[in-house]
């Protein structure tokens, strides 16, 4: 147990949560009969304790299916764990993060291992990006490992450093070094736990950042030491800019100055070898309901960075050029309309495509409010890869009970012109101690081209976002309940059925069936 601060009784507001989820798969894969070095089963335990919002620490460990229990290189029972501890308002230590966590400095030109913001979400934020030091509480990769600190030198100046020593997975070369880095976190074969922790990385940096009066100004820096050498095989000639080597050095300024409706925003780097790599914003919210944006980013294809993570095409901060600009205008309280056209330019060779590519990106949507009624619809184009996508949601909500009606349509272009669509409902009730949730959605799609996504409820902590092609239904119902004051248990189960083929996946992922269902239990223990 960790104490700080000046109350006595502070342990007394100390809040526990403890969450155990697993999956249960009613059917087998050929890996589960010879191939993976563990069960079937997934399951994961978060544990949290909060007091107020200055102390937060908490254990999270899981496996995936297939992955080995308290056994081969997993002796120590699961194959993933995350200690953390973060602690703030110290006085003029405004945050200290212990264990994993992660940083996100300016724009993401350096380093920014939270997240990355979409193209609709970037409308929503003006292009603003903030700064962030905070304990790694998820089971996803690219976290650091180390401490983390945040100080207040001014009232306008603030100090952030970290040190981190990670190890990370990578495919190694005869020569031993490390070819690829390996981000999935998956260890169910030989193969893939040979993989595991063949690299480290010690990671350590900064920033000082200047905030007043609606400006602000950042110095960032980075330096990365892998104890193995990075050689990507350049075969393909996409690879032949791939950052490569032992030793890292990027950094940056980053600089915005917002006053009334005017928000400018932008970050420039530099590598070690100085390729440069920048983003810029400015945005603009009239007083009728209308916002404006823009933004134009320049990722030399010789930039070389392996934390940077910003806004872009084609998913990396290199071999890019392009301006976006975006609208969201509220005529009223009942419309909303929002639109963006994006151009990206790559000088070098992307992945499937030879020499310079462009790609125009158009997206129109309306959503129309009334009473307990929401309407949206969108259209999508990406002219370059003649790729037509348009959405149609129907929502309605009232105290207890909810629903969504949605059609999603693709159309590819091509000389073997392609269909996909699916339309799907979903119904939520709430009633006192209990919560159903309940869907289904028939998908038909001419290949794995025009395939198509859904997004579902699930567990707490869970993400379910789903991807479908062929022919086939998918439907799954969810249920909460509240067992007094401190316990909720959740159970979902999900069937997709298909129409088209008799076996699903491949490889050791293949199962002998045109179905499957899958159960999800979670016990959540709060106080």
């Amino acid at each position: 147990f960790v104490y700080a601060g000046d109350e006595p009784k502070m342990a007394m507001h100390a809040k526990h949560e403890l969450t155990a989820s697993g999956q249960i798969p009613m059917y087998e894969r050929k890996g589960d009969r010879k191939g993976y070095l563990g069960d079937k089963y997934r399951h994961w335990l978060r544990y949290q304790m909060k007091i107020g919002d200055k102390m937060k620490l908490g254990l999270v460990a899981s496996k995936d299916a297939g992955e080995p229990f308290f056994k081969d290189k997993n002796k120590y029972g699961y194959d993933y764990y995350s200690p953390y501890l973060e602690m703030k308002k110290l006085g003029r230590l405004e945050t200290l993060v212990l264990g994993n966590y992660r940083v996100s400095m300016g724009m993401g030109m350096v380093m920014n291992n939270s997240f990355a913001l979409g193209k609709i979400a970037m409308l929503q934020n003006l292009g603003r990006q903030t700064n962030t030091l905070r304990a790694h509480s998820s089971r996803t990769m690219g976290y650091l490992q180390g401490v983390g600190a945040t100080l207040r030198l001014a009232r306008s100046m603030r100090l952030t450093a970290f040190a981190s020593y990670t190890p990370m997975d990578a495919t190694l070369n005869k020569e031993g070094d490390a070819q690829t880095i390996v981000t999935t976190g998956y260890h169910r074969t030989q193969t893939e736990m040979d993989k595991k922790n063949n690299l480290h990385a010690l990671k350590t940096g900064g920033q000082l950042r200047y905030d007043a009066r609606g400006l602000h100004l950042g110095l960032n820096a980075l330096y990365v030491h892998l104890d193995r050498r990075l050689t990507p095989n350049k075969t393909q000639t996409y690879n032949w800019y791939k950052t490569e080597g032992t030793e890292f050095v990027n950094a940056s300024i980053d600089y915005g100055y917002t006053r009334h409706q005017l928000a400018i925003n932008g970050e420039t780097a530099t590598d070690g070898n100085g390729h440069i790599a920048t983003i810029n914003t400015v945005s603009y919210a009239m007083n009728n309901g209308l916002r404006l944006m823009a933004l134009q980013r320049y990722y030399s294809y010789q930039y070389s960075s392996l934390d940077a993570q910003s806004y872009s095409d084609g998913g990396r901060v290199q071999n890019e050029s392009g301006v976006y600009v975006g609208m969201q205008w509220q005529p009223s309280p009942r419309w909303q309309l929002a639109a963006y056209a994006d151009y990206a330019y790559h000088p070098w060779a992307v992945y499937r495509k030879e020499g310079p590519t462009h790609q125009m990106d158009y997206l129109i949507q309306c959503a129309h409010n009334t009473g307990n009624w929401r309407l949206t619809a969108r259209y999508r184009l990406k002219a370059d890869d003649k790729e037509h996508r348009t959405r149609l949601i129907a929502e309605y909500a009232n105290d207890n009970f909810s629903s969504r009606t949605q059609l999603d349509a693709g159309y590819l272009a091509t000389e073997e012109s392609e269909l996909g669509a699916m339309i799907s409902e979903s119904l939520a009730y709430t009633h006192r101690w209990l919560r159903v949730n309940v869907g289904a959605g028939y998908f038909h799609t001419d290949s794995y081209d025009s395939r198509v996504y859904l997004y579902e409820s699930g567990p707490l902590y869970t993400y379910s976002m789903q991807q479908f092609y062929g022919e086939g239904v998918r439907y799954w119902l969810m249920l909460r309940a509240k067992a007094g004051r401190n316990l909720m248990l959740t159970a979902k189960i999900g069937v997709t059925n298909y129409f088209d083929r008799n076996t699903i996946s491949s490889h050791y992922q293949q199962i002998d069936r045109s179905s499957k269902t899958d159960v999800d239990i979670q016990l959540r223990w709060k106080i």
